[in-house]
């Protein structure tokens, strides 16, 4: 349900000569923008009178959708941004409209999401008068954004805009706020279009990695015995041809390749070579293939520690070569031997070419008795677990939900919690931009509002938020906002009536003190959807489930899907806090505590 974008024909630019608001309205169509999330107020009712005037004068050049919450619109534009490759951007007001916008903001940045946002500001004369509506948005936003501005002269503001969509989707892409001054949206000044403006900063992002490195570091993956590929957000972020270029080099390689939560779908699961997510929920085999491997090829991710485990732990006995576009992030927290700083397209192509050039055959002998170390450790069958014919297991929902979903066009977002890990261990995805989720900042009501934003991006798209009980009543409302649009996401939640991951932790950490983990008074979701005018299914019964979730993926309308499962389920396996990769909780038998033991099978605690 994308809006239809008219190309008006320009007269010279000398000639042009427009308020602040029609600036800012200008700009996003000059920019591509289709689609913008919002919620009005008095700091921005200039913008917002001139989103009408545009519409009337040219028809809909840009979509605005009214979310429930600021909060609901960052995730929103977040969820359009992940899955199309696009910005995001949001439209705000002042004050607490900039403040609820915070959360999302730092989950962009976190996750190196591209977005634009623009918050209201009340005028330039009452800045610092405590006005009404007043917050020191740049000044809150400083340490949360990958740049932001306070426009106090109109005639900066076309320069601004351009400056700030190229900020946000090179390099390392993330968000960038814009505040501006209400008195600003009035005055006028000259438009120019993005290749009219000259940038005021030295922003250069390096893109190609240096030609010695890479031969250095392929001559070292071809010497390896034990290699892994250690893969992350930045070959999503990077685009398709980087996950084509991941397949293709590991392939030549022969390395075995897992990802962090952030890549997944970049390598295809039904590889054989996929060993599945690594890290604190991972597989058994991808984190003993981490801990043991000689040649580790780290590609766009950053060493964050729910995947390092213990640092002085951590892959002890590797040379680290580490890909990344952000030069800050190499030696951050783990130091490598090889850092190439580059885009992970660009920098996979040119040691496709320097392996090819150099005439370099991976060491096929060592490679199988790393292959057959790799299978010894996949028949542990870390992610088993014992299906119940009287209790909806969640792991079989996740699974019952892939197979039935896996053949149509399916995007999946999920909120935070075990629903979530357990969606990155049983959901199979084959293609980048499929996987939608919040990870580095793990923010609880993420998902729904993601969904907005994937189905607004994706009309004719399957679009399911993976949820649970806790975390879908964070961003509840936005429900609100899918039913007015007409946009049928599926929200599929797994209801243990826990706040399943505090459970977890409080009975494997803390001794089973359950310290306000359980939820006392839930809605009944099902009469929930129906007050917001989309429609209920609850099940509880193993036998009933494939029926209800075909139900829920046939229906043309918003659904809520009240899965009742198995309340004290754990999700296993798990990386203790303070753990090394070779020391994990694996189911054991009907035990859904799990025993630690190490790579031969023997108990440790």
């Amino acid at each position: 349900m994308t809006a239809q974008t008219t190309t008006k024909a320009f007269t010279p630019t000398a000639a042009r000569e427009m308020t602040g608001a029609e600036i800012v309205v200008q700009a996003l169509v000059d920019q591509g923008v289709d689609t913008l999330f919002g919620y009005p107020g008095g700091a921005v009712l200039p913008i917002y009178d001139a989103l009408f005037n545009d519409n009337e004068t040219y028809g809909p050049r840009l979509q605005h959708i009214l979310v429930r919450h600021e909060q609901g619109a960052t995730h929103a534009a977040e969820g359009y941004a992940r899955s199309t490759g696009k910005p995001g951007v949001v439209l705000v007001t002042s004050g607490p409209g900039a403040t609820n916008a915070i959360t999302g903001i730092v989950d962009a940045l976190m996750d190196s999401i591209p977005m634009v946002v623009f918050t209201g500001q009340v005028p330039t004369h009452l800045i610092g008068t405590d006005a009404f509506q007043e917050a020191d948005t740049v000044g809150i936003t400083r340490a949360c954004t990958k740049h932001n501005y306070l426009v106090k002269d109109v005639a900066d503001l076309p320069r601004i805009i351009h400056e700030a969509f190229h900020i946000a989707t090179t390099g390392r892409p993330g968000p960038v706020l814009i505040d501006i001054p209400k008195d600003v949206q009035f005055s006028t000044a000259i438009y120019q279009t993005p290749d009219e403006v000259s940038f005021s900063h030295g922003y250069a992002p390096r893109t190609r990695g240096d030609a010695g490195k890479i031969a250095e570091a392929v001559r070292l993956i071809a010497k390896a015995r034990r290699p892994v590929f250690y893969t992350g957000g930045g070959v999503i972020n990077a685009g398709p041809a980087a996950s084509a270029a991941l397949r293709a080099f590991a392939a030549m390689t022969g390395a075995p390749v897992t990802s962090t939560l952030m890549g997944l779908g970049a390598f295809p699961a039904a590889d054989p070579a996929w060993l599945g997510m690594l890290g604190m929920h991972g597989t058994f085999e991808a984190n003993h293939a981490m801990h043991d491997c000689d040649v580790m090829i780290c590609v766009g991710a950053r060493f964050d520690d729910r995947v390092t485990g213990r640092l002085d732990a951590f892959s002890p006995n590797s040379k680290k070569i580490h890909i990344d576009i952000d030069a800050s992030s190499i030696n951050k927290n783990v130091r490598v031997d090889i850092g190439i700083i580059g885009d992970a397209r660009s920098v996979l192509d040119d040691m496709i070419e320097a392996w090819k050039a150099e005439g370099l055959e991976a060491n096929r002998s060592a490679l199988d008795d790393w292959w057959r170390q790799i299978d010894a450790w996949r028949a542990v069958q870390c992610l088993r677990y014992t299906p119940s014919t009287t209790a909806i297991k969640p792991q079989q929902a996740i699974e019952r939900l892939y197979e039935l979903t896996k053949t149509r066009d399916t995007y999946i977002t999920t909120e935070v919690g075990q629903h979530q890990m357990w969606a990155a261990q049983f959901y199979r995805f084959q293609e980048p931009n499929r996987w939608m989720t919040s990870g580095g900042l793990g923010t609880m009501g993420y998902g729904m509002p993601a969904a907005v934003g994937v189905q607004l991006a994706h009309p004719g798209s399957l679009v399911i938020d993976i949820a649970g009980e806790a975390s879908i009543q964070m961003c509840i409302q936005e429900l609100s906002t899918a039913v007015q649009y007409g946009l049928p996401i599926k929200i599929f939640i797994l209801n243990n009536e826990w706040m399943g991951m505090v459970r977890q932790w409080q009975q494997l950490l803390h001794g089973e003190r359950y310290s306000q983990s359980y939820s006392e008074s839930l809605p009944d979701f099902v009469k929930l959807a129906e007050a917001y005018g989309a429609v209920g299914i609850r099940c509880s019964d193993p036998a009933e489930l494939d029926a209800k979730i075909l139900e829920m993926i046939d229906s043309p309308h918003p659904v809520m899907f009240d899965c009742r499962v198995e309340k004290l389920e754990n999700c296993l396996p798990m990386i203790p806090s303070g753990k090394a990769h070779n020391e994990m909780i694996l189911p054991e038998g009907g035990d859904d505590i799990g025993k630690v033991i190490d790579e031969a099978g023997r108990r440790l605690v």
